[in-house]
């Protein structure tokens, strides 16, 4: 048995050598966008955002800010810390924890972890914990940060993310 020889390949022109480029270039760039294009997006292109940073918490009934959060990052796992309180004339300025019953009980919110164990994929956060201070009551949380990074929403919830409550918080700076 012979094998026979490999046919000649066929010339190719110019132009259709361009369009297999070009079916090229579509897979691997945006719409409308060259390679060169998407490269040099990608070079500009900063770091997705990320919940780390300060950000203004908001009175649900008032809509005055409550306090300051940070937000930080640690193994891999997300947690928050008071850093400030914006209290009302009248109110205790150096506020314990009275209603926390684990071992937060009696301890300044100034400094308090009130968040912690979350988890990062993208923009949303999940797996961890929020305390209320003012019920000393421990929610299950998940938190979505906006695409532009300037605000988070923030879900505390009991089992089903569907029986809980939002905030929005607000980024600081």
């Amino acid at each position: 048995m012979t094998l026979d020889p490999l046919p000649a390949a066929a010339p190719v022109s110019r132009r259709a050598m361009l369009c297999g480029l070009g079916l090229v270039a579509i897979a691997l760039a945006l719409p409308g966008m060259t390679i060169m294009g998407r490269v040099a997006m990608a070079q500009t292109a900063g770091p997705a955002p990320t919940a780390e940073g300060l950000w203004r918490t908001v009175d649900d009934k008032t809509g005055k800010p409550r306090s300051l959060v940070r937000i930080s990052e640690t193994d891999g796992r997300y947690h928050g810390r008071i850093e400030r309180l914006f209290r009302e004339p009248g109110e205790d300025p150096d506020p314990v924890c009275i209603a926390c019953t684990d071992s937060r009980a009696g301890h300044k919110l100034v400094g308090m972890e009130i968040m912690s164990g979350l988890l990062r994929d993208g923009l949303t956060y999940e797996g961890g914990d929020i305390l209320d201070p003012a019920n000393g009551e421990i929610y299950d949380l998940e938190m979505t940060l906006a695409p532009d990074g300037r605000t988070l929403e923030v879900r505390g919830f009991v089992g089903l993310s569907l029986f809980g409550r939002s905030q929005i918080w607000l980024r600081e700076g």
